[in-house]
């Protein structure tokens, strides 16, 4: 008699550069994030980077249609963020809070992040983003979505973010990394085999 073992699919996971303002270190620090991630080979990443994502920032009201540029925004990117059983934020802290065009992004979505785990890598001063961190934390929540207790904070530029966006302790930061996507694998596959036996009801 033989036995056939199934091989779970990756975990899909998007990384969401939150961020869209010039001279941004979000990009470079997601592509940091991204070299530490490609070590978990049971993941599929897609990155999602707001600075290409043309949304508008009035919402169209009960009834309404949005606009010919959110149409083709959405187009590319709500199928994807639907498809992800996982989510990576990537935030800076702008005045204790985080970037209006993550925001904007977030409150477009709602049915796509239902059930699902997000991780944070957060990034800015003394506090490392994790006050941004904090309050996105209460957003997801009320979307319905986990937010996974680890994150990644790199504090800087001063103490531990350089100026080219890369931790000067890459140690200790991929081991924060590291951290984080083990919380958020197993909180992806659980949710993952959680919505298909239960579709999630808001």
């Amino acid at each position: 008699m033989t036995t056939t073992t199934l091989t779970a699919p990756p975990l899909r996971v998007a990384v969401i550069v939150g961020s869209v303002r010039e001279g941004r270190q979000g990009r470079a620090v997601t592509d940091w994030f991204l070299t530490v991630a490609a070590d978990h080979t049971d993941l599929e990443l897609d990155v999602v980077d707001l600075a290409g994502v043309d949304l508008p920032l009035v919402m169209p009201g009960w009834g309404g249609s949005p606009d010919p540029r959110a149409v083709a925004a959405l187009a590319d990117v709500s199928p994807r963020l639907a498809a992800a059983d996982a989510f990576v934020v990537v935030t800076p802290e702008y005045n204790h809070s985080f970037p209006a065009a993550l925001k904007n992004f977030i409150d477009w979505h709602h049915s796509e992040w239902q059930a699902k785990p997000v991780g944070f890598v957060s990034y800015g001063g003394l506090a490392g983003g994790t006050r941004a961190v904090e309050q996105l934390r209460t957003v997801f929540a009320e979307l319905h979505a986990t937010t996974v207790r680890d994150q990644v904070s790199l504090h800087g530029p001063w103490s531990g973010l350089g100026e080219d966006g890369l931790p000067l302790d890459a140690t200790v930061c991929e081991g924060a990394a590291k951290g984080m996507l083990g919380q958020l694998d197993w909180w992806g596959r659980a949710l993952r085999a959680a919505r298909a036996n239960h579709p999630y009801q808001a």
